[in-house]
């Protein structure tokens, strides 16, 4: 559900290959010198995938919209029935982008700072707009004033009745929040694993989720896991820990083409298993090396159809998209109903929900979530400016024998 940074329009792979080169994430350094830089280099193709995913969750909400009936309604749940898939994707991918872009100098209250100023403002009016549609349209449930609260704090999900208050994807935002709180940990024993602690933290994380994944059909607890914050941590931990194998170059896993290959065949057999947690299971492997796969070829300048312009620009609204587009879908079921329509109909609805769905994301990001962002963040990067600018004055002549070398202890 994080971005990734992006070429500059007119960037060339040339000039991302040249970074990759000389970037300690391909370098193959010891794993005690093999610490990301300052500013990591772009992966735009894991833009575009999130993208992918975003449209895999809106096709599955379309399909439970009722929309299609007969024919269609088969082939759109033969094609989206597995699209909730799509938030085990973004889970893996957050911790893949938040490790590779880690710095080991980090503070953790920046860090926080930051994911705050990330999801918190786009969060925020989403919820207004939920709360909104709950009282005059009367499609969403009125929270009592406990669930609005668990919901604008992000904890709602770890309550199963509560788990859809509001706007009903935020759920997902609940889990990310956990993630955050649990990452600068997480960093810091990622970073004194090395290669071998982070592999085997990778396999431990794909066997919990298969544990987890046989538990839950058989669990008494009266919670399911699916939108349980602590059950969806292996995921996130997978993709930190595949990012720092990543980060110290050696990541070996397959290309491309047969990684997605691999998520597809997943995706296909989710509908054999249980509905719910268990699915994650059936993707978890596919995805776990297809982001990887996808950074590695915007390393090395490999050809990658995810990091075409136009879909790193979707993927970019991508966010936006996932948090608006139910509340869009609900809006219209309030006003047509809920007709099967044929093949023609169907169309035609689902593409009046996608344009206004897309409209509404780009508004939102241009609107609330980029100039928010820049708001939440700009005292902190003024005094940053401030503090380099004075230690580029008092910095030692370098000619003085014996004067400390920046950049050492």
């Amino acid at each position: 559900m994080l971005g990734t940074k992006h070429p500059l329009p007119g960037e060339t792979t040339t000039a991302a290959t040249e970074m990759a080169r000389t970037s300690p994430h391909t370098a193959s350094a010891t794993d005690s010198d093999a610490s990301p830089p300052a500013s990591a280099p772009s992966l735009p193709s894991l833009t575009g995938l999130r993208w992918v995913a975003a449209l895999l969750v809106f096709g599955l909400h379309v399909r439970n919209a009722g929309y299609f009936g007969g024919t269609g309604g088969r082939i759109l749940t033969w094609g989206f029935g597995a699209g909730g898939t799509g938030v085990s994707f973004f889970f893996i991918l957050s911790g893949f982008v938040l490790m590779w872009s880690a710095r080991p100098d980090d503070r953790v209250l920046d860090f926080w700072r930051r994911r705050i100023a990330r999801v918190y403002p786009v969060h925020l009016v989403t919820s207004a707009l939920a709360l909104l549609m709950a009282c005059t349209l009367g499609i969403l449930a009125t929270p009592t004033p406990g669930q609005g609260l668990a919901n604008v704090l992000l904890v709602h999900s770890w309550w199963r009745p509560w788990w859809q208050t509001l706007d009903p994807v935020s759920w997902s935002l609940a889990c990310e929040a956990f993630f955050y709180a649990l990452f600068p940990l997480l960093a810091l024993v990622l970073r004194r694993l090395g290669t071998r602690g982070s592999a085997v933290l990778a396999g431990a994380s794909v066997l919990a989720v298969l544990i987890l994944a046989w538990h839950d059909p058989h669990s008494r607890l009266g919670q399911q896991l699916y939108s349980l914050p602590a059950a969806r941590l292996p995921e996130f931990v997978l993709g930190a820990a595949v990012a720092r194998l990543v980060v110290l170059g050696r990541w070996r896993g397959p290309g491309l083409e047969a990684s997605l290959a691999l998520a597809i065949v997943g995706y296909f057999l989710v509908p054999q298993v249980t509905a719910g947690y268990p699915t994650t299971a059936c993707t978890l492997i596919g995805f776990a090396l297809l982001i990887p796969a996808a950074a590695v070829a915007d390393l090395r300048g490999l050809p990658s159809l995810w990091r075409h312009r136009r879909l790193v620009r979707l993927g970019e609204l991508s966010f936006a998209f996932y948090m608006v587009h139910l509340l869009v879908l609900r809006a219209g079921r309030s006003i047509i109903g809920t007709p099967r329509y044929g093949v023609p109909g169907g169309l035609a609805a689902t593409a009046v929900v996608f344009a206004a769905s897309l409209g509404l994301s780009w508004v939102l990001y241009e609107a609330v979530e980029r100039p928010a962002r820049r708001l939440l963040l700009r005292s902190r990067r003024s005094s940053n400016t401030r503090r380099s600018s004075t230690a580029t004055r008092t910095m030692p002549d370098p000619l003085i024998r014996d004067a400390p070398v920046a950049g050492r202890d």
